[in-house]
């Protein structure tokens, strides 16, 4: 027999009920890269504080003015440092940006020191113009010897020395002067590990002129650091360094060594926003300082720029010539004395600049190069400077037309990083970072735990409850229970592979709050049905009528929690975001468990016998007092029908 117009099928929804089960454990086990043994198709993927591993947190800048970067560009960073990262060889990692600032690099199971994979990588190729001391000392005017750099470590070059076939400059006749054996195909010779003597004083006439403090175009927030510095300094140490045309000679003028002397209090971020020339020139400006500085304070490629190699000598470099983004393809090689170099393939456009800079430093032309700079053998050195730091300034010993390699005290893995780095790409963005947090996987594992067992505890004090209070109906809680706990799990393990959800500590404790939003509904609904009961009708009528009237409470407390998980999730970063996006996603499958096996249950129990027992149902005093009044008359209940 048909049921009445207007009452409901519960095996209808039970059954839709059970479709949403089977479609998703379907895609638990057999979509979105499930493979492995039963235990793996059903591993949610977990965060680092319950698994262990590494997290890094970067903060980004656009510029020395610390202006926030575009959304565009912290994208574009997010990517790259991802490539970096997969570079590794790490299985699972997890770069993911946060805000508009940050980007939190994660690599579950791994402890590792991860903060070079943030590194700017901005490649200049730039002539050393001049050189001097940078151990900030007062007394010599000019240092006895600069110290060698970093590509010293490689094998001197020998103008007599015949390179093989392979080391040659490629697809060129090549110039009289030899490429060296240790440079290979790039030709670029080692510095010498002294450079000319210190009475080749540094003649201000040798170098090419660069723009005045007064004339160089800087941002207004730079300008205004500037003017925060002028007047730290004093207006004297400001006029005497700015009237410097070349490294001060403190013998000649001892007096300038206390005008002079408040520069080398200056911080790295103040030493960062003064002109080129006046870090040049001021020789309390140390390398100490100079190395410090801020990601991206030489990054201008159009503008002269001051770095250090070896901490100990500071060089006035030329505007970059050739740039990171003119290098095709990167890769760490032995060279032929076994030593790690990186070897560098050009683009088209980057092979002509290349070519072109090597003529000018090879011929020094305009005599642009100060003697203090030069090779052992008189040519013009070129500095390959990563970001703040020179790594290497070879001289340059012929017009080089085909790759060429970066030398110097590199490992392997040095030289493997530096490659990655320049060949995904230099970042767009500057980064700081702000946190690494090493997590063991014996505490991760001790967290998972705590965070299971707080779970389950709180699961089965509901339970507890809902059976010592509600008797029978404890059964529809205790299975609704259930089933959430079944429907949050398989909506964890596919979202895990879909779009790299994870979850962790904070997550869980979103779940565990989610029970307190599941047991309100609860609440809500089996008193509105003792209400019914009590105005006088039977269970089966009861049952929906309850449900209609509790339904729009029921919803609109779960559309606020749902709302509020919404607004946390957007406004939030880190783990509140994850707790904000557990308690969202338990919330909505609470919703589907309430209409689609809570209320068809309950409409299937008013049908049975036990469903009639206050002890059995617990219904209370409601069904009692029904029975006291069996014998009024039906006509209420037949209108309400």
């Amino acid at each position: 027999m048909a049921p009445p117009q207007g009452q409901m099928r519960p095996g209808r929804q039970l059954a839709v009920l059970g479709l949403i089960f089977v479609v998703l454990y379907l895609l638990v086990f057999f979509a979105g890269g499930a493979s492995g043994s039963l235990k793996d198709r059903l591993e949610p993927k977990l965060g680092l504080d319950l698994v262990g591993g590494t997290r890094l947190t970067l903060e980004a800048t656009n510029t020395v003015d610390g202006r926030a970067p575009t959304a565009e560009n912290l994208e574009e960073a997010r990517q790259i440092i991802e490539s970096r990262v997969n570079a590794f060889g790490v299985a699972e990692a997890e770069v993911v940006t946060e805000g508009n600032r940050n980007i939190v690099i994660s690599l579950p199971g791994e402890n590792r020191d991860i903060t070079e994979v943030g590194s700017a990588a901005e490649l200049r190729f730039r002539k050393l113009l001049k050189a001097a001391d940078g151990s900030g000392a007062a007394a010599a005017p000019a240092p006895p010897a600069t110290p060698a750099p970093s590509g010293s470590a490689t094998p001197a070059p020998s103008g007599s020395a015949k390179p093989s076939g392979s080391a040659s400059p490629s697809g060129t006749a090549g110039p009289k002067v030899t490429p060296s054996a240790s440079g290979g195909q790039g030709g670029m010779a080692p510095a010498p590990s002294a450079s000319p003597s210190a009475s080749a004083p540094a003649s201000p006439s040798a170098a090419a002129p660069s723009p005045s403090a007064s004339s160089e175009p800087v941002p207004q927030s730079v300008e205004e650091q500037r003017k925060a510095v002028e007047q730290k300094v004093g207006a004297a140490a400001w006029a005497a360094a700015s009237g410097l045309k070349a490294p001060a000679d403190l013998a000649t003028d001892p007096s300038l060594a206390e005008k002079l002397k408040p520069f080398a209090a200056l911080d790295p971020r103040e030493v960062a926003v003064l002109p080129a020339q006046m870090q040049f020139n001021v020789p309390q400006i140390s390398c100490a300082q100079l190395d410090k500085r801020p990601p991206a304070s030489i990054s201008a490629p159009d503008q002269q720029v001051v770095a250090c190699e070896d901490g100990a000598a500071k060089y006035l470099l030329d505007q970059a010539k050739v740039l990171g983004t003119d290098v095709d393809d990167a890769n760490a090689v032995l060279d032929q004395t076994s030593q790690w170099v990186v070897s560098l393939d050009f683009s088209g456009a980057g092979q002509d600049k290349w070519t072109n800079l090597t003529r000018e430093a090879f011929n020094n032309e305009g005599q642009a190069c100060d003697a203090t700079a030069l090779g052992q053998d008189g040519k013009c050195r070129v500095a390959v400077v990563l970001d703040n730091e020179i790594v290497s300034s070879p001289e340059i010993q012929g017009v080089l037309t085909g790759n060429s390699q970066i030398t110097g005290n590199f490992t392997q893995k040095d030289a493997s990083t530096l490659a990655g780095q320049l060949r995904y790409g230099a970042l767009p963005v500057t980064f700081e970072e702000q946190e690494q947090q090493n997590v063991t996987a014996t505490l991760g594992a001790s967290h998972l735990r705590a965070g299971l067992l707080a779970a389950g505890i709180g699961m089965a004090l509901v339970i507890i409850y809902s059976f010592f209070y509600y008797r029978l109906l404890g059964s529809v809680i205790f299975l609704s229970l259930i089933l959430s706990a079944l429907l949050v799990f398989g909506a964890l393990v596919v979202l895990g592979r879909q779009i790299g959800f994870t979850l962790t500590l904070a997550g869980i404790a979103g779940m565990i709050v989610s029970l307190g939003v599941a047991a309100d509904s609860f609440v809500i609904y089996f008193e509105r049905l003792k209400d019914e009961i009590r105005e006088g009708r039977s269970p089966r009528s009861a049952v929906p009528r309850a449900w209609i009237r509790a339904r729009r409470t029921i919803i609109s407390a779960n559309a606020i929690t749902l709302m509020s998980a919404v607004v946390l999730y957007v406004v939030s970063v880190g783990a509140v975001k994850g707790f904000a996006f557990a308690l969202g996603l338990a919330t909505v499958l609470d919703l589907v468990v309430v209409f689609l096996f809570r209320h068809p249950i309950m409409t299937m129990f008013a049908r049975t016998r036990a469903f009639l027992s206050p002890r059995v149902s617990g219904l209370g005093r409601a069904l009692p007092a029904r029975t006291t009044d069996e014998a009024k008359p039906r006509n209420p209940r037949v209108k309400e029908a």
